[in-house]
């Protein structure tokens, strides 16, 4: 039987909370896979609420991560056009 990641798995979910929004999707992947392996039998199944904790923390982190990058990608936009509708009206680009 296969000793049980569940602290590592918290921990990567609290740093997707906390610090580090990538280790988010890590923490969920490694969550689900553990937890299917502990339903099974194949690993130590003592560390199933701590591995649980951190698919929720890897959730939420990941949530975070998404909502992120959309923000950046709009504000990349606002930005772009801004800098051009200001270049226009100062005569620096053809109209």
């Amino acid at each position: 039987m296969e000793p049980h990641r569940g602290t590592t798995v918290l921990v990567l979910g609290i740093l997707s909370i906390a610090l580090c929004y990538i280790c988010g999707p890590i923490a969920w992947v490694m969550a689900n896979k553990d937890i299917a392996k502990m339903n099974v039998g194949l690993m130590d199944p003592t560390g199933l609420e701590q591995t649980k904790a951190g698919k929720i923390c890897g959730i939420i982190g990941t949530v975070f991560l998404i909502l992120g990058t959309i923000f950046a990608v709009v504000y990349v936009i606002i930005m772009v056009v801004m800098v051009g509708a200001a270049a226009t009206t100062q005569g620096v680009l053809p109209q």
